[in-house]
């Protein structure tokens, strides 16, 4: 019994090992945004956690695609109980370590999970055929070709490898527990199982009754293992990242846009209203590369679960512009991770801030076609069921942009010089309180 406890500890070890190393990057690519201001509402951020990480309200705005996901969820959360037993099997060299140990509680749990995992493979098929057959046409868009789309079939498949080897490893284990209740501690009666995959091993010898359990045990944790060094190379990393996504998400009101502090005091100045003070002054505007981002920002692209609701919302692309608000999200994550990556960055002499050093920027990967595309109207924000917002960093791009590179559309330079001169949209022949005085 040794042999397979070394076999398990070694094969472990190395996968955690390897995930560790990767989601140290994510880590750090999050952190090379700069830090945010001291948050405050902890109890609303709190509620936006359990409501929108753990009860995906925004998930049912679909009903049909909210219910299978919710199928899934359950039965990835519900699992994880038969993986711990997996795990304290392999490191003590037992087989149902809980079984007899806790009553009837082991078969109702074991039920319980054998009905949410076909209630998953049912839900897993249906995603597959919807990306594969039906080809929604948030699915097909440029932004998903090559990996982004293999990333999303493979871990379909993955799903449905765990479903069979939950059935399989179940059913063998149902003729396993009778022939020999010395060493397969009898563990009731498995309803799906016992009417599905145990049949297979009716007929066979106890040799291979026995290599098939031990088989498809095996089939089983290395599939959960491949999810653990997988998930930070895929976007599925939201199903950790969204819960602290949802924790940090502004709690500002739809549409509320933050001000340029010290631009804000040259406004109030010139308008004679009363300045802020202690206001530090800035040698630049808005957002060229990641760096310049709040590190809020960056966990937001790493939470992004690619399902397109931004973009299938967006009145800028459902009218054939090139902006989509997911590409943005992807396009940042990219840009923190081949940073990252590359070793490109380095920190300034009190280490307050980072400097990122590839003679790259955003603007190399995000077109400012896409940026002024978007008419700001939250569409984006309001959809995402993790509570992304797209509209933040296409802002703070545009910001740069018109403040720092003196540039924008042709038809705002009329806006931009009657704001400046008249503090009006419009061009107007006499002050703008005038009015106040007739």
């Amino acid at each position: 019994m040794i042999l397979p406890v070394l076999i398990f500890l070694l094969v472990s070890i190395a996968a955690f090992g390897f995930a560790i190393k990767r989601y140290k990057d994510i880590y750090q690519a999050i952190h090379l945004g700069r830090p945010d201001a001291g948050l405050t509402h902890s109890g609303q951020r709190w509620k936006n956690m359990i409501l929108f990480a753990l009860g995906q309200r925004k998930m049912f705005t679909r009903p049909i695609a909210g219910i299978l996901h919710l199928f899934i969820y359950l039965a990835f959360i519900l699992t994880q109980i038969e993986t711990i037993e997996i795990f304290a099997d392999g490191l003590l060299g037992k087989h149902r370590i809980f079984a007899g140990k806790i009553g009837i509680i082991y078969p109702m749990v074991i039920n319980l999970i054998e009905i949410l995992s076909v209630l998953a493979l049912i839900a897993t098929i249906v995603f597959l055929a919807r990306r594969n057959l039906l080809k929604l046409p948030r699915f097909r868009m440029s932004e998903l070709k090559g990996w982004p789309f293999l990333d999303a079939n493979l871990i379909l498949i993955g799903e449905i490898i765990l479903v069979i080897s939950i059935f399989m490893m179940n059913g063998a284990y149902q003729v396993l527990q009778s022939a020999n209740p010395n060493v397969y501690h009898p563990a009731g009666v498995f309803l799906v199982s016992s009417q599905t995959t145990q049949i297979f091993f009716q007929s066979v010898s106890m040799d291979w009754c026995v290599f098939a359990e031990r088989f498809f045990w095996w089939s089983h944790y290395l599939v959960i293992l491949g999810f653990i060094v997988y998930l930070p190379y895929s976007k599925h990393l939201h199903i950790f990242l969204a819960f602290p996504n949802s924790y940090y998400s502004d709690l500002n009101p739809r549409g509320q846009m933050s001000n340029i502090p010290s631009i804000e005091n040259e406004v109030r100045s010139m308008l004679e209203l009363e300045t802020k003070e202690n206001i530090p002054a800035q040698e630049s505007f808005g957002a060229k590369d990641i760096n310049d981002f709040s590190w809020i920002t960056i966990l937001q692209a790493f939470s992004c679960t690619e399902c397109g609701r931004c973009t299938s919302v967006c009145p800028a692309n459902v009218t054939g512009k090139k902006l989509s608000p997911r590409k943005i999200i992807m396009d940042i994550r990219d840009r923190a991770e081949e940073v990252v990556k590359t070793n490109s960055y380095s920190y300034t002499e009190n280490k307050s801030a980072i400097a990122i050093t590839d003679g790259k920027s955003l603007f190399d990967s995000i077109s400012k076609e896409e940026l002024y595309a978007c008419t700001s109207c939250n569409a984006c924000v309001e959809a995402c069921p993790v509570l992304i917002n797209p509209l933040q960093p296409i802002l703070e791009m545009r910001r740069y942009d018109i403040l720092m590179n003196s540039a924008g559309p042709q038809e705002w330079l009329a806006m931009f010089n009657s704001l400046e001169n008249n503090q009006a949209a419009w061009a107007m022949s006499e002050p703008r309180t005038q009015w106040i005085n007739n």
